[in-house]
Formats: C-alpha cells, sequence, structure tokens
C-alpha cells in the first residue's frame, strides 16, 4: 500500500475581523512561492474573498464578513492549499542589463574575499524569481541569491539610494525603483525604468515573474 502523501505545512491565523492569514512555510524557496500564488489566484475568484495578496510562502485574504466568517474560509483555504497547484505557464522572463560599479561592490569583495569579477559571475548566473513586488512601488525582492553572496543588510542605512540601483541583502537582490533611503549592499546600476506611473499596471515585475541579470561591461 503506498505510503499516504504528506500534507504541507498550513497555519492559519486571524488579521482582524475580516482577513486572515495562510502560511504554507518559512523558507525562501521557489516552490512554496509558487503554491502561494496559486492559492491567492484560486481564492481571488471566489464570491466572498474582496482582495488575496501573495507573500513569500504565504497568502493574506480579505473577506466580506457578510459572506464568510474565519472558519469557513480556513476550511476552504485548507481545502484549495491540499491540491497540488497547476502546471501554469512560467512568468515573464526580464532582461535586465547592469553596469557592476556600485558604490558598495569593493566592500562586498572585501568581505566575502571575491573578485569583483567574481561578484559578477555569481550574481549574473541564476535566473530569479519575483517572489513578490512591495516597500515602495515596482520593488521586486529577487532570489535566492547564491549563498557566497549572502550578507546582512548595512549596519547603517542610507538615507537615499539613486533609482536603478541593484542591490543585495541576505539571500535576495533587487533594483531600487526611486530614490529613497536603503540598507541594502548596492552592487551596480541599471537603466531600466522598474515603476511607470502613466502604465497599467505600473510595475514591470510582477509576482511569479522571472529575471536575469547580464553585465554591459566588456
Amino acid at each position: 500500500m503506498p505510503a499516504p502523501r504528506s500534507t504541507p505545512r498550513l497555519r492559519i491565523q486571524p488579521l482582524g475581523d475580516a482577513a486572515l492569514l495562510a502560511e504554507l512555510g518559512t523558507r525562501l524557496d521557489t516552490a512554496l512561492n509558487t503554491r502561494a500564488i496559486a492559492l491567492a489566484t484560486a481564492l481571488k475568484k471566489r464570491r466572498d474573498v474582496r482582495q488575496t495578496v501573495a507573500g513569500y510562502a504565504s497568502v493574506t485574504v480579505h473577506f466580506d464578513p457578510d459572506q464568510a466568517t474565519h472558519d469557513s474560509l480556513a476550511a476552504a483555504i485548507k481545502r484549495l492549499a491540499a491540491k497540488r497547484p497547476p502546471m501554469g505557464e512560467p512568468g515573464r522572463l526580464h532582461r535586465i542589463p547592469v553596469t557592476y560599479d556600485g558604490p558598495d561592490i569593493d566592500e562586498v569583495a572585501a568581505r566575502l574575499q571575491l573578485s569583483r569579477e567574481r561578484i559578477v559571475e555569481i550574481h549574473t548566473r541564476p535566473i530569479y524569481r519575483v517572489f513578490l513586488v512591495g516597500f515602495v512601488p515596482g520593488w521586486a525582492y529577487l532570489g535566492p541569491l547564491a549563498e557566497e553572496l549572502e550578507l546582512p543588510r548595512r549596519e547603517v542605512p542610507r538615507t537615499q539610494v539613486p533609482a536603478g540601483s541593484v542591490a543585495i541583502a541576505g539571500r535576495q537582490s533587487g533594483i531600487y525603483p526611486l530614490s529613497t533611503p536603503g540598507g541594502w549592499h548596492l552592487i551596480g546600476r541599471t537603466s531600466v525604468r522598474l515603476f511607470l506611473p502613466d502604465s497599467d499596471p505600473p510595475c514591470l515585475f510582477r509576482a511569479g515573474d522571472r529575471v536575469k541579470f547580464f553585465s554591459t561591461q566588456a
């Protein structure tokens, strides 16, 4: 007799009177993120759900309290989360040109005991997943970043980071879409605009998209 399929870790907790948080796990993992996006998409089709927001491995669900309760929606979430996510089309692939001359690249090289060329090689090697979009309009959390480049955030954040700055922190990378404060390590810059306020949608990246960096330097 085949062993039963293991039930994915699922934790559901209320967020006020008309929202729930469904946590599928805690790891920075593309498979968990795929499940979170699929769950958010499925829940969004329900008449009693007003809005869903997918995170790294979680979904925030805002519902109509006149049509659902915490318990009834939690039961629906458990049923949907137990299903295998459909095989959807891979997210759009964005090729992002980067000039690797960021103000922190030499410090990053020294701390990691790597050459600048090696940092560029490692950073441009993967195809990153857009786990979620947030923080400021157009900002996308990209990962997983290779372990060789893992560093904690800067001890003293900058009060202003130029738009287009390409940065790393922890096991993630990102591009600052606007001039804003920030505490990530700046290793390069790109001319690609990530926030287009006159477009619909205004953000270039969407959760589930893929990003491939390439160096503009010879």
